[in-house]
């Protein structure tokens, strides 16, 4: 009996050999992180933090150069008032690119909603929030379009947003005869469409209601997707689809829901940047696709999809505001302006990868 024990006592004694000395070395390891590697682990499992840090920064440094002008409640106020839109775009954006895909048709699916709002009430006579509806309901079936491509018929997010960016593009120039509805015939007909360009004064400040409407986006986006079933679906997807399915997670079923809820917060854009712009014009907001997927970039939601916090495109809207702002304000030239937001893109996207090899 106790001959042929041996073998199985010394087998248990070696494998608690072997726990102890992994136990050891995870101790020594974890004892023994340098300090870039605590930085790395700490922005790992906080990725907001980065675009915060960017932005407080970016406020102090500008704020040392232009002097008081930078720091002035009119100038804060006017940032607000001129990311409004591209926020909204991006609140869009984050939905998408959470899943790991991308959508370069956020902005012609907001401009076409515009002209079919402006149409609807101005030219048509329709009410104006009969119009809005319809307009918003519009978003919703566009976004639904490209989550149908995406996810029934299998084709990859990128190219089915370019096809579509294309053909939304070429509707809103149809429907608009490729012509603007101007500020007055808007006010005569449709002052409704002009909303959220309404503005409200504290002091110095000037606050429209197109930049609160930005904030409330975000603050509900915020909340779906942390304080909800769906919102730990939309993680489980882009983080591992595959292994989201295995879990009993309906994964196209979340895609075309990302991609549905993605166009109605473009539709919402819409009516928000007749506001902003005071006009319907078809060729406005040309570049917005760029600049709403810099925003998400620069505000710490990884490319890849499945980490980052919808709140980081909104401070990365912001920080694209506060280079702008503070660039021009100590008298840097347009083109330089683009120049530097084009090297804050590429670090962000460095700072992503290089957080990400805490879990390589």
């Amino acid at each position: 009996m106790t001959d042929a024990a041996t073998p199985t006592r010394k087998r248990q004694d070696y494998e608690a050999t072997l726990d102890q000395s992994d136990a050891s070395v995870a101790a020594f390891e974890h004892g023994h992180k340098s300090l870039m590697e605590k930085v790395q682990s700490a922005l790992h499992g906080n990725p907001t933090m980065v675009p915060v840090i960017v932005l407080l920064a970016s406020i102090g440094v500008f704020g040392l150069l232009a002097g008081g002008k930078f720091f002035s409640p009119f100038n804060l106020s006017l940032i607000l008032q001129q990311v409004s839109i591209i926020g909204i775009l991006a609140a869009a954006q984050s939905l998408v690119i959470l899943t790991a895909g991308i959508d370069l048709s956020v902005a012609a699916i907001m401009v076409l909603m515009s002209v079919i709002a402006g149409t609807l009430a101005v030219d048509v006579g329709v009410p104006a929030p009969l119009a809005i509806g319809i307009s918003l309901g519009g978003g919703v079936a566009a976004g639904l379009m490209n989550g149908f491509l995406v996810t029934r018929i299998k084709l990859p997010p990128f190219i089915v947003t370019l096809g579509t960016w294309n053909i939304f593009f070429a509707l809103n120039l149809w429907l608009s005869g490729a012509q603007s509805i101007r500020s007055q015939d808007i006010d005569a007909k449709a002052p409704l469409l002009k909303f959220f360009g309404t503005t409200m004064a504290f002091g110095s400040a000037r606050i429209t209601y197109g930049a609160v409407l930005m904030v409330v986006v975000f603050v509900v986006l915020w909340y779906l997707l942390n304080k909800t079933a769906w919102g730990r679906h939309v993680y489980a997807v882009g983080d591992d689809k595959e292994a989201a399915e295995l879990a009993g997670i309906r994964a196209d079923h979340t895609l075309l829901s990302v991609y549905g809820a993605a166009g109605l917060v473009c539709a919402i854009g819409a009516w928000a940047s007749i506001g902003r712009v005071g006009s319907v014009s078809p060729q406005s907001f040309y570049e917005a696709n760029l600049h709403s997927i810099t925003a998400v970039v620069i505000g710490g939601i990884s490319l890849f999809g499945g980490r980052g916090s919808i709140l980081g495109a909104l401070f990365g809207a912001l920080i694209v505001g506060v280079f702008q702002s503070g660039l021009r304000l100590v008298g840097v030239d347009v083109l330089w302006q683009v120049f530097a937001i084009g090297w804050l893109i590429i670090l962000a996207v460095a700072i992503d990868q290089w957080i990400r090899k805490v879990s390589a």
